[in-house]
């Protein structure tokens, strides 16, 4: 989608291909469905115009046998009409929620690729920002409302095909007489529900284009202020810890203002609309009336023919008025579409943008060899100040060594390692066929039973009991034994020394070649991290350890060190 074109177009690169994807046999077939199902509903939408001049006619008539027939007509309609309803709406929820499963998969796994959710927080523009909001709730609008304003639509056309065709046939032949000359107007009440529906139609969609504008601010701000209470809750213990509810709650009230003033817009926005299509649902209901009114007072048309064309009217009225009477919906479906190609956008130029060949990139390359080595290694900030430069260096399996220095600093350097850095230049040639494993200074606990926390990314089943067990006494975490098929949120309930040294078991049941740790075991004290340390080396002994820590004592651990 680099060539910016038109909305549409990028819709339908985005989102098309899932009516050609592997299912899409069923698929299709879902669609002709809701497509012939439509088609019933307009049949139907008929028969009940016409039932209505029938009953109309026997009422005038004071014909009690035909009004029990049409009482025998309106059940048969009655059933029809929920059988199709019910049809209808169940293979439209198959197609919504299939295609919104087709595309936020797709979604998530240019986001959850290779580190690019990662990557993608760096890049400085408003585009990509919430992408959980944008994934969950912007990819739903976009789908779900895709399908229903299709039918809406579809449906319009047809409503307007059928019922101009009965509407021209009951206006008849009017006579205009212009005091010069007479002229006849066939079909005088399919161009006055033109001439209505369209002038309607331009007023409406001017009154109401303010409301697209302020839907999308407030899909934005309400995201920013979803966004900010998750991240609080994430962090609630810090915030806690150093009393800063007051801040929090200031910075909420903020973003929560931010919403007020959208908000204070878009019911200006909302009461220009209502207040037209007020007006305009009240002359809808009564002009028709009054413009097919004298022919049955001069008794050219039975009264069933007037309501059959005051129905007819107002079908192909509402058909024509399908903008206006779609405008909120069509605003916030264009709004969340364009987050979602927002997102998508920032993603695809993130790896377009890796991907080119550039000397101002860090190459990373796997030769056959069992060694680590970095050539003319430069890293730089986002701003383009170098941190890293000339890093030469080569370090072999069970080398231990200290990254020295600012640890911010080393930080970049195994992010680099992990592809997750690739600014500015240099080559890091990573071991053939080994795994690096990274130790954060927090792991990553998700929610569920202790032993899938412990086993991430694996299933819980690739380790067995026994071994999960004897690692948990190596790292001091004995009481945790017991509480292997708990469920909990662990990031919250266990303290961060008891993180740090899940980390450890975690580490010991992967058993890689390679390890960075990186401040891995600040939350213990000096002897307690280099007990870390020692049983690490005392059950991997030939694993290589590149070690980021701000323990003076820890120095003489390691075989040797790299400054930055």
């Amino acid at each position: 989608m680099q060539g910016r074109s038109g909305f549409f177009i990028q819709f339908i690169r985005l989102a098309g291909p899932f009516w050609n994807s592997e299912n899409k046999a069923i698929i299709r077939k879902r669609m002709l469905a809701l497509i012939v199902l439509t088609v019933l509903q307009i049949v139907l939408a008929v028969v009940i115009t016409e039932w209505s001049a029938a009953l109309f006619n026997a009422l005038e008539q004071h014909s009690m046998s035909g009004l029990f027939k049409q009482i025998g007509l309106l059940v048969l309609i009655f059933a029809a009409s929920m059988a199709v309803t019910f049809m209808h709406l169940t293979i439209k929820r198959h197609l919504q929620i299939g295609w919104r499963s087709w595309l936020t998969e797709r979604v998530i796994g240019q986001w959850m690729n290779k580190g690019r959710h990662y990557q993608v927080t760096h890049i400085h523009t408003v585009e990509h920002d919430n992408p959980d909001g944008r994934i969950a709730e912007d990819i739903r609008i976009a789908t779900d409302d895709a399908i229903a304003l299709f039918h809406s639509l579809f449906y319009s056309l047809l409503i307007l095909i059928s019922f101009t065709e009965i509407l021209w046939t009951l206006s008849g032949t009017v006579i205009l007489d212009l005091g010069v000359i007479q002229t006849p107007v066939y079909g005088y009440l399919v161009w006055i529900a033109i001439i209505y529906s369209a002038a309607a139609s331009i007023l409406g969609w001017w009154v109401g284009r303010p409301l697209t504008l302020t839907t999308n601010a407030m899909q934005t701000v309400e995201a920013n202020f979803r966004f900010g209470l998750v991240k609080a809750r994430e962090n609630s213990q810090a915030i806690a810890l150093i009393h800063g509810e007051t801040n929090e709650q200031n910075r909420f009230l903020g973003l929560f203002q931010a919403i007020t003033d959208v908000y204070d817009r878009q019911t200006h926005a909302w009461a220009n609309i209502l207040l037209f299509n007020s007006g305009y649902s009240v002359l809808s209901m009564a002009f028709p009336i009054l413009i097919a009114a004298p022919r049955y007072i001069l008794g050219s048309i039975t009264l069933g023919a007037l309501m059959q064309s005051v129905q007819a009217f107002q079908h192909m009225s509402s058909a024509l008025s399908w903008p206006v009477n779609n405008m909120a919906g069509i605003a916030q479906w264009r709004a969340s579409v364009e987050r979602v190609l927002g997102l998508v956008r920032a993603l695809e130029d993130l790896e377009q943008e890796i991907a080119r060949p550039d000397p101002q990139r860090i190459l990373i390359e796997k030769p056959a060899q069992s060694s680590l080595c970095f050539h003319d290694v430069c890293i730089s900030k986002l701003n383009g100040e170098v941190i890293i430069c000339g890093l030469n260096d080569e370090i072999r399996l069970g080398e231990r060594v200290l990254i020295a220095g600012d640890a911010s600093t080393g930080a970049k350097l195994f992010k680099a390692i992990a592809g997750l850095w690739p600014w500015v230049r240099g080559r890091i040639e990573l071991p053939d066929e080994e795994s690096m494993f990274f130790m954060p200074p927090r792991p990553y606990l998700p929610d569920g039973t202790l032993r899938a926390a412990i086993c991430y990314p694996s299933s819980p089943e690739t380790f067995s009991q026994p071994m999960i067990e004897e690692f948990l006494k190596l790292a001091g975490l004995e009481e945790l034994a017991g509480q292997l098929e708990q469920t909990d949120a662990w990031e919250k309930s266990l303290t961060r020394e008891q993180q740090q040294r899940l980390g450890l078991v975690r580490l010991l049941l992967y058993r890689p070649k390679w390890i960075l740790l990186q401040e891995a075991f600040d939350s213990l004290d000096p002897d307690g991290e280099e007990l870390m340390l020692r049983l690490i080396c005392q059950e991997l002994p030939d694993a290589a350890m590149l070690i980021i820590t701000n323990q003076p004592t820890a120095e003489a651990f390691h075989h040797r060190q790299i400054v930055l």
